[in-house]
């Protein structure tokens, strides 16, 4: 079943209409429910019908947002793996890389698990309530933002020194690099069978990025491992991409600017919803305040 969504909706608003050409089942359209970061790290859902919720606050650069948007992940100066869930932090894994902002840890995506790299770029991966010891899923040299596939199998993440991507599989514990990057900034998450990452590559080959969580970047659309490039189906500026675990891709484009060039005071980011065929599908106003904010998740 084929939808269309009338734009220019507010978030948690959007009208969708089914078309009667198809009677195939589409998955519910979403709510604009999603996790973003402000200055300063603080983490903070946003409903999809105007309500903010404080998730997590605290100093380090090493943090995740959990699929389902309950909980928080993060690393602290010291190296401890921090978990922020139902207003309780609790340190479940200690004696990490702290200090270190690239190094960040990620959720599966059932929220259940969180994976995690060492300083000598073993993998490894822990039940969020600590209810089982830490469980090596390999080595890899890409262990800089990584990203987990839907399907569990597979985790990329870019170098320290940021000239290469690499994607590791957690049932053989082979990695491969995707051919063809030189210079890259931030992975943001991998298709759900593994098969395609969104990155951040910049224009500079000699660029070297701060490591930080972006607010927003160019996305890039990489198949693994040739590194061939796909493109995105939506024109505009666009600042930020990242696939949902049915497979739908979300695009974010920037709010429009006005004739003199500055975004207006109410302008809006939007978020553009295609099905795993490429179709567009939805399109959802971001609220204001989320303009110059990093999407971390979309929730529902």
């Amino acid at each position: 079943m084929k939808i269309r969504v009338v734009t220019g909706v507010a978030l948690g608003a959007a009208l969708v209409i089914p078309s009667a050409a198809s009677a195939a089942p589409t998955p519910d359209h979403l709510s604009g429910a999603a996790v973003y970061a402000a200055t300063g790290n603080q983490l903070s859902r946003y409903s999809g019908s105007g309500e903010w919720h404080p998730l997590a606050s605290f100093g380090a650069a090493q943090f995740a947002a959990s699929p389902d948007g309950t909980k928080a992940a993060w690393i602290t100066e010291s190296g401890n793996l921090n978990i922020r869930a139902r207003g309780r932090t609790s340190t479940i894994v200690s004696g990490l890389q702290g200090s270190t902002p690239c190094l960040t840890p990620v959720w599966s995506t059932d929220s259940d698990k969180v994976a995690y790299p060492s300083a000598d770029g073993t993998i490894r991966a822990v039940r969020a309530d600590g209810s089982n010891a830490p469980r090596r899923l390999g080595v890899s040299k890409g262990v800089c933002h990584l990203a987990w596939s839907g399907n569990g199998r597979y985790l990329a993440g870019y170098t320290s020194t940021g000239d290469a991507l690499y994607r590791l599989d957690s049932k053989t514990g082979k990695t491969v690099i995707v051919r063809g990057v030189r210079s890259i900034t931030h992975v943001q998450s991998l298709s759900p069978d593994g098969s395609k990452a969104i990155v951040a590559l910049p224009e500079n080959a000699n660029a070297a990025g701060a490591g930080t969580w972006p607010a927003t970047f160019r996305p890039v659309i990489l198949a693994i491992p040739t590194g061939k490039r796909q493109q995105l189906p939506v024109k505009g500026n666009l600042i930020g991409a990242t696939y949902l675990p049915d497979g739908r891709l979300v695009v974010r484009t920037a709010a429009p600017h006005t004739q003199s060039g500055n975004a207006g005071g109410h302008a809006h980011n939007t978020l553009v919803v295609f099905d795993s065929a490429g179709n567009e599908i939805q399109r959802l106003a971001e609220p204001p305040k989320a303009k110059n904010q990093a999407l971390l998740q979309v929730v529902s």
